[in-house]
């Protein structure tokens, strides 16, 4: 049986002929001596549907040239042990990517052994820093998927850490690339109002579970530079207003009752655009196979942690029954 294939395309015909008869750990050796020197992505945590969304097109059969042959050829399953939603998808979405040629390992120590390039996609923050760490240390880029992590705190720490390794990171939730953002001229936006779902779960700040998807459309066409915000929160919605240091207001409303859905409104100089609906999840892999081909990141810590910073004045801003909160000292305690 010959060790390698010019490419997955023949070897999934010849698979598929009966021609060759393989075992479950055959078929990762063959597609892992594909991929070219650099470009083999491993992937921490399958308790997320990113994680399948991202090895269907990476290694797809006939792959698109925009994702540079870049490949995942190994997974750690974990991932969240004990959140219901996320621990339940862990061996259906093990089972789905094997059939996709990953590799899947016990420890992230064994991932980083047969890759150049890390996702972090388990959607539990709080395993976040430990798991950074380990893959900052191994000197590998690293793309966190939302949120980076659990606590203010720990996302200050994650971009220190990236600072001492001098490995570039970047964070960014795929709504940063809704429909009708292209046509926005951010020079000229003079507010805007975003809304997405915002979910709770237990284990996470208020809006760093869910509502982050809102918070990163609203920064993508506002920009860095809120002063302080305001919100309001019952059972079934999350209001958040923020105002800009240059006078400028932006608002987020979380839902969590009645449809799911994305969208906004920016209001500029010229006029008022629309953004929505959801455009998948093409254009951020995109923007993660670029960084790791490049080192350049398209988020920078500056505005990720600015997310994350109003996030946490907003939590602050519920706790103290709806005052304002500034970002300047949400920041300074997380210190």
């Amino acid at each position: 049986m010959p060790t390698s294939y010019p490419n997955r395309r023949q070897f999934m015909q010849r698979a598929a002929l009966g021609s060759v008869v393989l075992s479950l750990s055959e078929p990762t050796s063959l597609f892992t001596a594909s991929v070219a020197p650099g470009k083999r992505v491993g992937i921490i945590g399958l308790d997320t549907s990113h994680s399948t969304a991202f090895v269907k097109v990476l290694n797809a059969p006939t792959p698109d040239p925009a994702f540079l042959g870049y490949q995942v050829v190994a997974a750690y399953p974990y991932g969240s042990r004990d959140i219901e939603s996320s621990t339940k998808r862990i061996p259906g979405y093990t089972e789905e990517v094997k059939k996709a040629g990953v590799e899947i390992v016990d420890s992230i120590d064994a991932l980083l052994k047969k890759v150049d390039v890390v996702m972090l996609e388990t959607n539990d923050g709080r395993l976040h820093r430990e798991q950074a760490l380990q893959v900052l240390k191994a000197g590998k880029r690293l793309f966190i998927d939302k949120p980076i992590a659990a606590s203010l705190t720990d996302v200050l720490a994650i971009f220190g850490a990236a600072r001492q390794y001098k490995i570039p990171i970047f964070s960014a939730s795929s709504l940063r690339h809704i429909k009708g953002i292209e046509a926005v001229d951010k020079s000229k936006v003079v507010g805007a109002d975003t809304f997405s779902p915002a979910v709770l779960e237990k284990t996470h700040p208020d809006l760093f579970w869910y509502g982050i998807h809102g918070v990163e459309t609203l920064y993508t066409v506002m920009g860095t530079g809120c002063r302080q915000v305001i919100r309001i929160h019952n059972e079934g919605t999350d209001i958040v207003v923020g105002t800009w240091a240059d006078g400028r207001v932006g608002t987020f409303r979380g839902t969590r009752t009645g449809k799911h859905d994305y969208g906004g409104t920016v209001f500029t100089q010229t006029g008022n655009l629309t953004l929505g609906p959801y455009g998948g999840y093409d254009p951020l892999l995109k923007d993660i196979v670029r960084y790791f081909d490049t080192g350049e990141v398209p988020v920078t810590p500056e505005e990720t942690i600015e997310i994350f910073a109003f996030m946490e004045a907003a939590d602050e801003s519920k706790r103290r029954g709806g005052v304002p909160v500034t970002l300047e000292s949400v920041l300074a305690k997380a210190k």
